[in-house]
């Protein structure tokens, strides 16, 4: 097995080998449970690093066939580097319901919950997916290490908190042919399984957790494997996959999809309190579209007190989303002679938004979506501009010269096909 602990200031990793070098060297990510099959696969050679591990930013030199997987098939996607915990103990249940802002006591066994946890002011540190595997068992995926937090606040309850991230690898199977793809290769009831419900089972002999979930926004799952068998489960869904067109998926594809879902990503549409440097930095529930996260009704929970007040007040700024008049966008090219290019992979940088000459909020991640023929952003506005059809103007630099184009806001998610909680056929 890889251990992630070897990802550290001191060592140099590569491919799952390590060597002590100095202690000036830069440490290397390491790969996945499944880094050998991804690799192999990997004609650009294009990663990135997420949590300490190599990622497939792109198998191909470009991401259309990936993301037309995602939309039309079935895709494969290495999500390993998610931090995993499993909580049990007499206190699971009180430990999990006073961290986060949700109800557990409402969420049934074999049911999964998308939820966010904030600090004492009532801002979000995290967002996640919690399973709950027994009556006092849950496993817990959250984007940064949470291991310390979720300790803190469990002193003195009878709970065990186990980082299982190096144990339990995962991969995502998302599209619209994964449910029959999973049909032919899984000894599981997946005709049955229900959106945002777990099962149990085995693939290629191998025992698995399969989750009605996804970051895409569609007709999905994600498979939850002992690291050390992940391999025979890679191997099983790509050789039975080959009749449902399937292709391994990197994260450019994955960011466009999530985009047209409206799904939000940790240090790019938001910044965990835990992490920001200025008080505007952090954000509430309210101000994320996680309203509907927050049960205020609940015993005492991180932030209660925070948000009961934000409740009634109401906050400065909404996430929204934005599209943008691309007919401007040409006309604004025309000016100087030049067509624009349809961006082709997401953009994480921030762009501002204006009401006239006003600022009033700013685009975080802004995507052309190849379904929709559209060039769409998820933004976070002053809440007196969030209604949707408000007409705003979103930054645009041509030539190094700052312009303005037209970017109406709309309800999200952009994409929210029936398929992704329909019974599959």
């Amino acid at each position: 097995m890889v251990k992630k602990n070897l990802y550290h200031r001191g060592h140099r990793v590569s491919h799952g080998k390590t060597t002590q070098g100095r202690p000036s060297e830069v440490a290397l990510p390491i790969g996945t449970a499944f880094h050998e099959r991804t690799f192999a696969l990997c004609q650009s050679l294009n990663y990135r690093e997420w949590s300490g591990y190599y990622t497939v930013s792109v198998y191909e030199v470009h991401h259309e066939h990936e993301y037309n997987a995602i939309r039309n098939a079935c895709a494969l996607i290495d999500i390993s580097p998610l931090y995993k915990y499993l909580i049990t103990g007499k206190d699971a249940t009180k430990l999990v319901n006073r961290v986060i802002t949700r109800d557990i006591n409402k969420v049934a066994v074999g049911q999964v919950i998308y939820a966010c946890w904030c600090d004492e002011d009532g801002k979000v540190i995290d967002d996640g997916t919690i399973t709950r595997l027994e009556e006092n068992k849950y496993r817990w995926t959250a984007a940064d290490p949470s291991l310390r937090w979720f300790r803190q606040n469990g002193l003195n309850m009878d709970v065990q908190i186990e980082d299982i991230s190096e144990q339990t690898a995962a991969l995502a199977l998302q599209g619209p042919a994964s449910a029959k793809l999973l049909k032919t290769v899984a000894e599981a009831d997946i005709a049955n399984l229900k959106y945002f419900r777990k099962t149990s089972g085995t693939i290629a002999g191998v025992p698995v957790d399969i989750s009605r979930t996804g970051y895409t926004g569609d007709l999905g799952y994600e498979i939850w494997i002992p690291w050390n068998d992940a391999v025979k489960v890679w191997d099983a869904l790509m050789e039975k996959g080959k009749q449902f067109d399937i292709h391994a998926a990197g994260m450019l594809a994955l960011d466009v999809s999530r985009v047209e879902a409206g799904l939000l990503l940790i240090e790019v549409d938001y910044i965990s309190s835990k992490k920001a440097l200025i008080p505007s930095q952090k954000y509430s529930p309210y101000e994320l579209g996680f309203g509907k996260m927050v049960h205020l009704d609940k015993e005492n929970f991180i932030g209660k007190r925070a948000l009961l007040r934000e409740n009634k007040q109401g906050v400065a700024r909404q996430l929204v989303g934005l599209e943008v008049d691309w007919v401007e966008v040409e006309e604004q090219f025309d000016k100087f002679g030049l067509s624009p290019a349809a961006p082709s992979q997401a953009s994480r940088v921030a762009v501002p938004i204006y009401n006239g000459d006003k600022h009033v909020g700013k685009a975080t991640t802004t995507a052309f979506s190849p379904l929709l023929k559209k060039l769409i952003a998820l933004a976070s506005v002053s809440s007196e501009y969030s209604k949707p059809g408000t007409k705003l103007q979103m930054e645009l630099t041509i030539e190094a010269q700052r312009m303005k184009t037209t970017a109406t806001v709309v309800t999200l998610p952009f994409f929210n096909p029936k398929r992704k909680t329909a019974v599959p056929v």
